[in-house]
Protein backbone atom coordinates (compact mmCIF):
# COMPACT_ATOMS: atom_id res chain seq x y z
CA UNK A 1 0.00 0.00 0.00
CA UNK A 2 1.41 3.42 -0.94
CA UNK A 3 1.51 6.35 1.45
CA UNK A 4 -1.17 8.05 -0.65
CA UNK A 5 -3.46 5.02 -0.47
CA UNK A 6 -3.00 4.90 3.29
CA UNK A 7 -3.77 8.57 3.70
CA UNK A 8 -6.90 8.46 1.54
CA UNK A 9 -8.14 5.48 3.52
CA UNK A 10 -7.52 7.24 6.83
CA UNK A 11 -9.36 10.47 5.98
CA UNK A 12 -12.49 8.42 5.33
CA UNK A 13 -12.73 8.01 9.13
CA UNK A 14 -14.52 10.85 10.91
CA UNK A 15 -12.45 11.42 14.05
CA UNK A 16 -13.34 14.89 15.35
CA UNK A 17 -12.68 15.37 19.04
CA UNK A 18 -15.10 17.17 21.37
CA UNK A 19 -13.99 19.16 24.41
CA UNK A 20 -17.41 18.98 26.07
CA UNK A 21 -17.69 15.23 26.70
CA UNK A 22 -15.15 14.87 29.55
CA UNK A 23 -14.30 11.29 28.54
CA UNK A 24 -11.26 9.78 26.80
CA UNK A 25 -11.33 9.45 23.89
CA UNK A 26 -13.69 12.39 23.72
CA UNK A 27 -15.58 10.77 20.83
CA UNK A 28 -16.19 7.08 20.22
CA UNK A 29 -15.44 7.45 16.51
CA UNK A 30 -11.78 7.96 17.36
CA UNK A 31 -11.75 4.46 18.85
CA UNK A 32 -13.19 3.07 15.61
CA UNK A 33 -10.19 4.48 13.76
CA UNK A 34 -7.80 3.23 16.44
CA UNK A 35 -9.15 -0.30 16.09
CA UNK A 36 -8.67 -0.13 12.32
CA UNK A 37 -5.08 1.03 12.75
CA UNK A 38 -4.48 -1.79 15.23
CA UNK A 39 -5.47 -4.38 12.60
CA UNK A 40 -3.15 -2.70 10.09
CA UNK A 41 -0.22 -2.81 12.53
CA UNK A 42 -0.95 -6.48 13.22
CA UNK A 43 -0.94 -7.20 9.49
CA UNK A 44 2.46 -5.52 9.22
CA UNK A 45 3.79 -7.95 11.82
CA UNK A 46 4.66 -5.39 14.48
CA UNK A 47 5.09 -6.45 18.09
CA UNK A 48 3.93 -5.26 21.54
CA UNK A 49 0.74 -3.87 20.02
CA UNK A 50 -1.62 -2.43 22.62
CA UNK A 51 -4.81 -0.36 22.46
CA UNK A 52 -6.06 0.77 25.85
CA UNK A 53 -9.56 1.84 26.87
CA UNK A 54 -8.62 5.51 26.42
CA UNK A 55 -7.72 5.05 22.77
CA UNK A 56 -3.91 5.09 23.00
CA UNK A 57 -2.40 2.73 20.43
CA UNK A 58 1.25 1.63 20.81
CA UNK A 59 3.35 -0.80 18.77
CA UNK A 60 6.98 -1.84 18.30
CA UNK A 61 9.27 -2.44 15.38
CA UNK A 62 11.99 -4.62 16.99
CA UNK A 63 15.64 -3.75 16.54
CA UNK A 64 17.45 -5.60 13.77
CA UNK A 65 20.79 -5.35 15.57
CA UNK A 66 22.18 -6.58 18.88
CA UNK A 67 23.97 -3.30 19.51
CA UNK A 68 22.71 -1.14 22.37
CA UNK A 69 20.87 1.59 20.46
CA UNK A 70 18.49 3.95 22.30
CA UNK A 71 14.79 3.21 21.87
CA UNK A 72 13.14 6.06 19.96
CA UNK A 73 9.53 6.76 19.10
CA UNK A 74 7.31 8.44 16.53
CA UNK A 75 3.92 9.85 17.51
CA UNK A 76 0.86 11.25 15.71
CA UNK A 77 -2.70 12.03 16.76
CA UNK A 78 -5.84 10.42 15.42
CA UNK A 79 -8.38 13.17 16.03
CA UNK A 80 -9.26 16.08 13.77
CA UNK A 81 -10.24 19.58 14.81
CA UNK A 82 -13.74 20.42 16.07
CA UNK A 83 -13.46 23.66 14.06
CA UNK A 84 -14.95 22.06 10.94
CA UNK A 85 -16.66 18.82 10.03
CA UNK A 86 -14.49 15.81 9.32
CA UNK A 87 -17.42 13.63 8.22
CA UNK A 88 -17.76 12.39 4.64
CA UNK A 89 -14.45 13.85 3.54
CA UNK A 90 -14.23 13.74 -0.26
CA UNK A 91 -10.57 14.20 -1.17
CA UNK A 92 -9.27 14.48 -4.69
CA UNK A 93 -5.81 14.69 -6.20
CA UNK A 94 -4.76 17.68 -8.26
CA UNK A 95 -1.94 16.20 -10.34
CA UNK A 96 1.05 18.34 -11.33
CA UNK A 97 -0.44 21.53 -9.88
CA UNK A 98 0.02 24.37 -12.37
CA UNK A 99 -0.13 27.37 -10.03
CA UNK A 100 -3.66 28.49 -10.88
CA UNK A 101 -6.89 28.57 -8.85
CA UNK A 102 -8.23 25.20 -7.71
CA UNK A 103 -12.07 25.00 -7.65
CA UNK A 104 -13.01 22.92 -4.62
CA UNK A 105 -16.73 23.32 -5.24
CA UNK A 106 -17.48 25.18 -8.45
CA UNK A 107 -21.24 25.31 -7.77
CA UNK A 108 -20.69 27.28 -4.55
CA UNK A 109 -17.63 29.18 -5.82
CA UNK A 110 -15.34 27.71 -3.14
CA UNK A 111 -11.87 28.28 -4.55
CA UNK A 112 -8.41 27.41 -3.24
CA UNK A 113 -6.42 30.25 -4.73
CA UNK A 114 -2.76 31.29 -4.52
CA UNK A 115 -4.01 34.87 -4.13
CA UNK A 116 -5.28 34.00 -0.65
CA UNK A 117 -2.85 31.14 -0.03
CA UNK A 118 0.46 32.02 -1.72
CA UNK A 119 2.13 28.93 -0.21
CA UNK A 120 0.40 26.97 -2.98
CA UNK A 121 2.99 28.31 -5.39
CA UNK A 122 5.76 26.58 -3.41
CA UNK A 123 4.23 23.32 -4.64
CA UNK A 124 3.85 23.92 -8.37
CA UNK A 125 4.36 20.69 -10.27
CA UNK A 126 3.48 18.56 -7.25
CA UNK A 127 0.40 16.42 -6.65
CA UNK A 128 -1.93 18.05 -4.12
CA UNK A 129 -4.66 16.32 -2.15
CA UNK A 130 -7.50 18.79 -1.53
CA UNK A 131 -11.04 18.77 -0.13
CA UNK A 132 -14.36 19.34 -1.90
CA UNK A 133 -14.77 22.57 0.06
CA UNK A 134 -17.29 21.26 2.60
CA UNK A 135 -15.05 19.60 5.20
CA UNK A 136 -11.52 19.76 6.45
CA UNK A 137 -9.14 17.22 4.94
CA UNK A 138 -7.57 15.62 8.01
CA UNK A 139 -3.90 15.92 7.09
CA UNK A 140 -3.61 17.19 10.66
CA UNK A 141 -2.65 14.58 11.63
CA UNK A 142 -3.57 11.61 9.46
CA UNK A 143 -0.68 12.59 7.20
CA UNK A 144 1.58 11.99 10.21
CA UNK A 145 0.04 8.56 10.83
CA UNK A 146 0.42 7.57 7.16
CA UNK A 147 4.05 8.71 7.19
CA UNK A 148 4.94 6.78 10.33
CA UNK A 149 3.29 3.53 9.25
CA UNK A 150 4.75 3.81 5.74
CA UNK A 151 8.23 4.39 7.18
CA UNK A 152 7.90 1.39 9.48
CA UNK A 153 6.74 -0.75 6.56
CA UNK A 154 9.74 0.46 4.54
CA UNK A 155 12.17 -0.43 7.33
CA UNK A 156 10.66 -3.91 7.54
CA UNK A 157 11.10 -4.33 3.79
CA UNK A 158 14.72 -3.12 3.94
CA UNK A 159 16.49 -5.07 6.69
CA UNK A 160 19.83 -3.81 5.37
CA UNK A 161 19.03 -0.50 7.14
CA UNK A 162 20.27 -1.07 10.68
CA UNK A 163 18.04 0.38 13.39
CA UNK A 164 17.28 0.01 17.06
CA UNK A 165 13.93 -0.68 18.65
CA UNK A 166 11.33 1.79 17.41
CA UNK A 167 8.06 2.55 19.18
CA UNK A 168 5.10 4.17 17.50
CA UNK A 169 2.20 5.82 19.29
CA UNK A 170 -1.14 7.13 18.08
CA UNK A 171 -3.28 9.08 20.52
CA UNK A 172 -6.69 10.75 20.66
CA UNK A 173 -7.75 14.29 21.53
CA UNK A 174 -4.71 16.38 20.59
CA UNK A 175 -6.93 19.02 19.04
CA UNK A 176 -8.62 19.73 22.38
CA UNK A 177 -5.33 19.83 24.28
CA UNK A 178 -5.72 16.43 25.94
CA UNK A 179 -3.66 14.16 23.71
CA UNK A 180 -0.85 13.65 26.18
CA UNK A 181 -2.88 13.64 29.38
CA UNK A 182 -3.29 9.86 29.56
CA UNK A 183 -0.27 8.95 27.44
CA UNK A 184 1.66 6.33 29.44
CA UNK A 185 5.25 7.51 28.99
CA UNK A 186 6.68 4.67 31.07
CA UNK A 187 4.84 2.05 29.02
CA UNK A 188 5.92 3.72 25.78
CA UNK A 189 9.49 3.20 26.97
CA UNK A 190 11.54 5.57 24.79
CA UNK A 191 14.62 7.70 25.40
CA UNK A 192 13.10 10.34 23.14
CA UNK A 193 10.47 10.65 20.42
CA UNK A 194 9.25 12.88 17.60
CA UNK A 195 5.72 14.02 16.89
CA UNK A 196 4.97 14.09 13.16
CA UNK A 197 2.54 16.98 13.44
CA UNK A 198 4.13 20.03 11.82
CA UNK A 199 3.17 21.80 8.64
CA UNK A 200 5.39 22.81 5.73
CA UNK A 201 8.26 20.63 4.52
CA UNK A 202 11.40 21.09 6.60
CA UNK A 203 9.79 22.33 9.79
CA UNK A 204 11.66 21.19 12.90
CA UNK A 205 10.31 22.62 16.11
CA UNK A 206 11.30 22.41 19.75
CA UNK A 207 9.72 25.66 20.93
CA UNK A 208 6.00 26.23 21.32
CA UNK A 209 3.59 28.58 22.99
CA UNK A 210 2.86 28.59 26.68
CA UNK A 211 -0.90 28.21 26.65
CA UNK A 212 -3.88 28.88 28.87
CA UNK A 213 -7.65 28.96 28.49
CA UNK A 214 -9.70 31.73 30.05
CA UNK A 215 -13.41 31.88 30.79
CA UNK A 216 -14.70 35.33 31.69
CA UNK A 217 -17.98 35.04 33.57
CA UNK A 218 -20.09 38.20 33.85
CA UNK A 219 -23.12 38.56 36.11
CA UNK A 220 -25.71 41.16 35.21
CA UNK A 221 -28.85 42.58 36.78
CA UNK A 222 -32.02 42.48 34.73
CA UNK A 223 -34.70 45.10 35.31
CA UNK A 224 -37.68 46.10 33.17
CA UNK A 225 -36.11 48.33 30.50
CA UNK A 226 -38.70 51.03 31.10
CA UNK A 227 -37.50 51.43 34.67
CA UNK A 228 -33.87 50.39 34.34
CA UNK A 229 -32.02 53.66 34.82
CA UNK A 230 -29.24 53.29 37.43
CA UNK A 231 -30.46 49.76 38.15
CA UNK A 232 -29.83 47.51 35.17
CA UNK A 233 -26.42 45.98 34.54
CA UNK A 234 -26.38 44.36 31.10
CA UNK A 235 -23.82 41.56 31.31
CA UNK A 236 -23.35 41.58 27.53
CA UNK A 237 -22.27 45.21 27.55
CA UNK A 238 -19.92 44.61 30.46
CA UNK A 239 -18.46 41.65 28.58
CA UNK A 240 -17.96 43.91 25.56
CA UNK A 241 -16.25 46.43 27.81
CA UNK A 242 -13.90 43.71 29.06
CA UNK A 243 -13.07 42.70 25.49
CA UNK A 244 -12.28 46.31 24.57
CA UNK A 245 -9.79 46.55 27.46
CA UNK A 246 -7.50 43.95 25.86
CA UNK A 247 -4.96 45.20 23.29
CA UNK A 248 -6.52 45.24 19.83
CA UNK A 249 -3.13 44.61 18.18
CA UNK A 250 -2.45 41.44 20.17
CA UNK A 251 -4.68 38.94 18.41
CA UNK A 252 -3.80 36.01 16.10
CA UNK A 253 -4.61 38.16 13.06
CA UNK A 254 -2.12 40.88 14.08
CA UNK A 255 0.85 38.87 15.38
CA UNK A 256 3.56 36.56 14.07
CA UNK A 257 6.82 34.88 15.09
CA UNK A 258 7.40 35.11 18.81
CA UNK A 259 4.57 37.60 19.41
CA UNK A 260 1.90 36.37 21.79
CA UNK A 261 -1.82 37.09 21.75
CA UNK A 262 -5.27 36.95 23.32
CA UNK A 263 -7.66 35.02 21.08
CA UNK A 264 -11.41 35.48 21.53
CA UNK A 265 -12.91 32.10 20.64
CA UNK A 266 -16.46 32.28 21.97
CA UNK A 267 -19.21 34.54 23.33
CA UNK A 268 -22.61 33.74 24.71
CA UNK A 269 -24.99 35.57 26.96
CA UNK A 270 -28.05 37.61 27.77
CA UNK A 271 -28.72 40.51 30.09
CA UNK A 272 -28.49 38.43 33.25
CA UNK A 273 -25.25 36.56 32.50
CA UNK A 274 -22.59 36.23 29.82
CA UNK A 275 -19.48 34.16 29.22
CA UNK A 276 -16.54 35.10 27.04
CA UNK A 277 -13.93 32.46 26.14
CA UNK A 278 -10.30 33.17 25.32
CA UNK A 279 -7.10 31.32 24.72
CA UNK A 280 -3.87 33.04 25.82
CA UNK A 281 -0.56 32.31 24.09
CA UNK A 282 3.05 33.45 24.46
CA UNK A 283 6.45 31.81 23.95
CA UNK A 284 8.00 33.80 26.79
CA UNK A 285 6.94 32.44 30.18
CA UNK A 286 7.15 35.82 31.95
CA UNK A 287 5.04 37.51 29.28
CA UNK A 288 2.62 34.59 29.44
CA UNK A 289 2.16 35.05 33.18
CA UNK A 290 1.77 38.81 32.65
CA UNK A 291 -1.01 38.23 30.13
CA UNK A 292 -2.96 36.16 32.63
CA UNK A 293 -2.41 38.76 35.32
CA UNK A 294 -3.59 41.54 33.00
CA UNK A 295 -6.90 39.77 32.43
CA UNK A 296 -7.41 39.60 36.18
CA UNK A 297 -6.57 43.31 36.42
CA UNK A 298 -9.21 44.10 33.80
CA UNK A 299 -11.77 42.14 35.81
CA UNK A 300 -10.77 43.97 38.98
CA UNK A 301 -11.30 47.38 37.30
CA UNK A 302 -14.76 46.40 36.13
CA UNK A 303 -15.65 45.07 39.55
CA UNK A 304 -14.49 48.36 41.05
CA UNK A 305 -16.68 50.22 38.54
CA UNK A 306 -19.83 48.09 38.86
CA UNK A 307 -19.37 46.45 42.26
CA UNK A 308 -20.54 43.09 43.54
CA UNK A 309 -17.76 41.06 41.89
CA UNK A 310 -19.74 40.78 38.68
CA UNK A 311 -16.72 39.75 36.58
CA UNK A 312 -14.79 36.57 37.32
CA UNK A 313 -11.88 35.27 35.21
CA UNK A 314 -11.32 31.53 35.37
CA UNK A 315 -7.85 30.56 34.07
CA UNK A 316 -6.53 27.12 33.25
CA UNK A 317 -2.99 26.45 32.03
CA UNK A 318 -2.93 23.99 29.12
CA UNK A 319 0.76 23.42 28.28
CA UNK A 320 4.16 25.08 28.45
CA UNK A 321 7.06 25.77 26.11
CA UNK A 322 8.98 22.52 25.60
CA UNK A 323 12.26 24.34 24.86
CA UNK A 324 13.45 24.11 28.46
CA UNK A 325 13.00 20.32 28.35
CA UNK A 326 14.58 19.70 24.94
CA UNK A 327 17.43 22.21 24.90
CA UNK A 328 19.66 20.20 27.27
CA UNK A 329 19.34 17.26 24.82
CA UNK A 330 20.18 18.96 21.54
CA UNK A 331 21.54 15.75 20.03
CA UNK A 332 17.96 14.70 19.29
CA UNK A 333 17.51 17.89 17.27
CA UNK A 334 20.89 17.34 15.58
CA UNK A 335 19.83 13.86 14.44
CA UNK A 336 16.55 15.14 12.96
CA UNK A 337 18.39 18.04 11.29
CA UNK A 338 20.91 15.69 9.69
CA UNK A 339 18.15 13.24 8.69
CA UNK A 340 16.36 15.99 6.79
CA UNK A 341 19.53 16.94 4.98
CA UNK A 342 20.19 13.34 3.98
CA UNK A 343 16.59 13.07 2.78
CA UNK A 344 17.06 16.12 0.56
CA UNK A 345 14.99 18.41 2.78
CA UNK A 346 16.16 21.85 3.89
CA UNK A 347 15.64 22.03 7.69
CA UNK A 348 13.70 25.03 8.97
CA UNK A 349 14.10 25.29 12.73
CA UNK A 350 11.30 27.49 14.00
CA UNK A 351 9.03 28.07 16.96
CA UNK A 352 5.52 26.63 16.80
CA UNK A 353 2.76 29.21 16.95
CA UNK A 354 0.65 26.60 18.66
CA UNK A 355 1.25 23.45 20.64
CA UNK A 356 1.71 19.75 20.13
CA UNK A 357 1.40 16.65 22.23
CA UNK A 358 5.19 16.75 22.28
CA UNK A 359 5.14 19.80 24.53
CA UNK A 360 3.21 18.01 27.26
CA UNK A 361 5.11 14.76 26.72
CA UNK A 362 8.40 16.61 27.14
CA UNK A 363 7.26 17.78 30.57
CA UNK A 364 6.21 14.20 31.39
CA UNK A 365 9.77 13.00 30.84
CA UNK A 366 9.70 12.13 27.13
CA UNK A 367 11.67 14.77 25.14
CA UNK A 368 9.64 15.15 21.99
CA UNK A 369 10.34 17.77 19.30
CA UNK A 370 8.01 18.18 16.35
CA UNK A 371 8.66 17.41 12.66
CA UNK A 372 6.71 18.45 9.57
CA UNK A 373 3.88 16.27 8.29
CA UNK A 374 3.44 18.35 5.14
CA UNK A 375 -0.14 19.58 5.36
CA UNK A 376 -1.18 23.23 5.12
CA UNK A 377 -4.22 25.37 5.99
CA UNK A 378 -5.23 23.04 8.82
CA UNK A 379 -8.68 23.03 10.44
CA UNK A 380 -10.68 24.23 7.48
CA UNK A 381 -12.03 23.65 3.99
CA UNK A 382 -8.83 24.95 2.33
CA UNK A 383 -6.59 22.32 3.90
CA UNK A 384 -4.33 20.47 1.47
CA UNK A 385 -1.27 18.23 1.49
CA UNK A 386 1.22 17.59 -1.32
CA UNK A 387 1.89 13.88 -1.81
CA UNK A 388 5.58 14.65 -2.26
CA UNK A 389 5.65 16.31 1.18
CA UNK A 390 4.30 13.17 2.83
CA UNK A 391 6.90 11.10 1.00
CA UNK A 392 9.66 13.39 2.25
CA UNK A 393 8.41 13.13 5.83
CA UNK A 394 8.38 9.34 5.54
CA UNK A 395 11.98 9.41 4.29
CA UNK A 396 13.01 11.63 7.22
CA UNK A 397 11.61 9.06 9.66
CA UNK A 398 13.63 6.32 7.97
CA UNK A 399 16.76 8.47 8.09
CA UNK A 400 16.28 9.29 11.78
CA UNK A 401 16.13 5.58 12.57
CA UNK A 402 19.21 4.95 10.46
CA UNK A 403 21.26 7.85 11.87
CA UNK A 404 20.35 7.00 15.47
CA UNK A 405 21.79 3.54 14.90
CA UNK A 406 24.94 4.95 13.29
CA UNK A 407 25.61 7.38 16.15
CA UNK A 408 25.36 4.81 18.95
Amino acid sequence: MTITERFLKYVAFDTQSDETTEVTPSTSKQMVFAQYLKTELEALGLEEISLDDNGYLFATLPANTTRNIPVIGFIAHMDTSPDMSGANVKPRIVSAYDGTDIPLCAEENIILSPRQFPELLDHKGEDLIVTDGHTLLGADDKAGIAEIISAIAYLKEHPEIEHGKIRIGFNPDEEIGLGAHKFDVEKFGCKWAYTMDGGEVGELEFENFNAAAAKVHVKGRNVHPGYAKNKMINSQLVAHEFISMLPANETPATTEGYEGFYHLIGMEGEVESSTVSYIIRDHDRQKFEARKAFMQECAAKLNEKYGNDIVCVELKDQYYNMRQQVEPLMHIIDIAFAAMQEAGVEPKVKAIRGGTDGAQLSFKGLPCPNIFAGGLNFHGRYEFVPIQSMEKAMNVIVKIAELTAKRY
